[in-house]
């Protein structure tokens, strides 16, 4: 058997190859994000065993703040239950874990923080040649929820109003403008309400980079209007902490969709 990451190496690109293909045919995926701080190790157990049998598409594993340093754990319970794609969905350059499949390279255009449009992956470049890792370049965008997320404070950067989907749609171009591969909007965690259907929309119409979205997607309802919108790729996190049940009602929600293309 070939080390984790010498497989890797050898299916470098997969992962976003999967997502433009997937883009192409109007396939949508859901992904189930984990933040490491949250995990208790049997719910988390009969989570990561729900999401194979509800046939989630993707984790994505990590968060703006993690005071507890458990990622290495984190992705050796996920593929010792699953084969789920274990993607990291970082907050600063600490928070790389080389047995990992991808890690979503942020870089958060909607703000003017250097910080995180270029310096955090300046300190992570290195580590992240050797890591094996595929590298996923995502346009990052944070867009307003009604209240102040963790995101937004870590970053001290200003969201995107939530009713200007013209400048989040001349934001994503010029994302994509400058190579980036993915275009990601995310009302951040504890969002009042999610990306609005219009503005992914108007995004959707601007950029040909698969489009993920993610916060404040607490409902069958929202994560409906997301995909019907254009998002090519839904993110739950906190609801399906306070309602598991999300998970199965989002999931049969995206496979029907699917099946409607089939």
């Amino acid at each position: 058997m070939q080390p984790h990451n010498q497989n890797q190496a050898n299916t470098r690109n997969s992962l976003l190859n999967t997502l433009y293909d997937r883009k192409e045919t109007g396939q949508k995926s859901f992904a189930v994000l984990l933040d490491p701080d949250k995990i208790e190790q049997d719910a988390f157990k009969d989570l990561l065993i729900r999401s194979v049998e509800n046939r989630v598409d993707f984790f994505f594993v990590g968060g703006s703040l993690i005071t507890n340093f458990i990622l290495k754990e984190v992705i050796e319970t996920i593929r010792t239950y699953t084969n789920i794609p274990a993607i990291l969905f970082p907050g600063n350059s600490l928070h790389i874990e080389p047995s990992a499949d991808a890690i979503l390279l942020l870089s958060l255009i909607s703000g003017r923080n250097p910080e995180f449009l270029i310096g955090q992956h300046v300190i992570a470049a290195p580590l992240l040649k050797k890591s094996g890792l595929e590298i996923l370049s995502t346009g990052y965008m944070l867009i307003d929820s009604g209240a102040q997320t963790t995101v937004s404070y870590i970053s001290n950067t200003t969201p995107i109003p939530h009713d200007k989907p013209g400048v989040a749609a001349c934001t994503a171009m010029a994302g994509e403008m400058l190579g980036l591969k993915l275009t990601y909007m995310d009302a951040g965690s504890g969002a009042r309400w999610p990306v609005s259907p219009e503005m992914i929309a108007t995004v959707r119409g601007c950029v040909d980079t698969p489009i993920i979205v993610g916060g404040g997607i607490n409902s069958v309802e929202r994560a409906q209007a997301a995909l019907q919108a254009g998002a090519d790729v839904i993110v739950v996190g906190n609801g399906i902490e306070k309602n598991p049940e999300l998970l199965p009602e989002i999931a049969a929600v995206v496979q029907e969709m699917n099946r409607q293309l089939a």
